[in-house]
């Protein structure tokens, strides 16, 4: 059957059904990430940042799926088709596993930057902004053009080496697991996968999940982000919301991957039919 380019709906698809599914837990993980103050008389502390997540009204969250959509298709599909594309060259398949997600990654990133600080502004309870479009305003007229794009560096060096991770694993996991030999075993064949590649790439850059974050928050530039945090939080800042970035990132990233792998395959079995 074809190749990864023959393909793109599908990996579309699937980023979509993910972002949506799991808007509620970026929710989660943006405010306890940001440290954003979730006030409730009637809820614990540990569980007001799920209960807030989950509760209307839902600020950002067309903007927040639709860009989230675009932006892990991109990775995934940019990131296998430059693979084989890159293969089919010569080029040895750890660089030219590597090479495609650092670079569709990076460009994804300073792309979706406005987007990311905007809609993680929204999600801070204490705040007046009632959606996107009026939190870009407020950022344009508060910090000028470059506060659109401030947190890039962090939001790089988060994203980057997430999805190089992802994709990695996900390739480890492809050549290392026992090809299927029937529609049940390929299917936790690509949930092993799934979870293995999301874990791996939440686990590695929780710490500058909430880098990023705290300097949407502060508007501090990235030395004076982590310096802050150290003072305040010392080493402790390292795990900042790593629960609810484990699951608010393992989870859509697993579900992109497994998605993907059952649309793709479904396409396959009909093309089959066909001819």
């Amino acid at each position: 059957m074809g190749g990864t380019k023959d393909y793109p709906r599908e990996y579309l698809i699937a980023s979509a059904l993910a972002a949506t599914i799991n808007y509620p837990l970026w929710r989660a993980s943006a405010i306890g990430q940001s440290g954003f103050v979730v006030e409730s008389a009637r809820i614990p502390a540990l569980l007001s940042p799920y209960v807030h997540a989950f509760a209307p009204p839902y600020k950002g969250a067309l903007a927040t799926v639709l860009g989230m959509t675009w932006a892990r298709a991109g990775i995934f599909w940019g990131s296998d088709y430059g693979k084989e594309q890159l293969m089919q060259m010569g080029m040895a398949e750890s660089a030219a596993t590597v090479l495609p997600p650092l670079v569709v990654s990076t460009v994804v990133q300073c792309v979706n930057m406005p987007l990311v600080r905007a809609t993680i502004t929204i999600q801070d309870p204490q705040s007046k902004l009632p959606n996107v479009a009026a939190a870009l305003r407020y950022i344009y007229q508060t910090h000028g053009w470059a506060g659109l794009w401030h947190g890039t560096s962090a939001g790089v060096l988060k994203s980057v080496p997430k999805y190089c991770t992802a994709v990695v694993v996900k390739g480890f996991m492809e050549d290392w697991l026992p090809p299927p030999t029937d529609p049940s075993e390929r299917l936790w064949r690509s949930a092993y996968k799934s979870a293995a590649a999301g874990i791996a790439g939440a686990a590695l850059t929780n710490p500058l999940d909430v880098i990023r974050n705290e300097m949407f928050k502060t508007n501090l530039e990235l030395t004076a982000t982590v310096q802050k945090l150290w003072r305040e939080l010392g080493v402790r800042f390292l795990a900042r919301g790593l629960g609810k970035n484990m699951v608010a990132v393992a989870i859509p990233v697993a579900c992109t991957i497994f998605f993907t792998d059952a649309l793709v395959h479904r396409t396959q079995q009909r093309q089959r039919r066909v001819t």
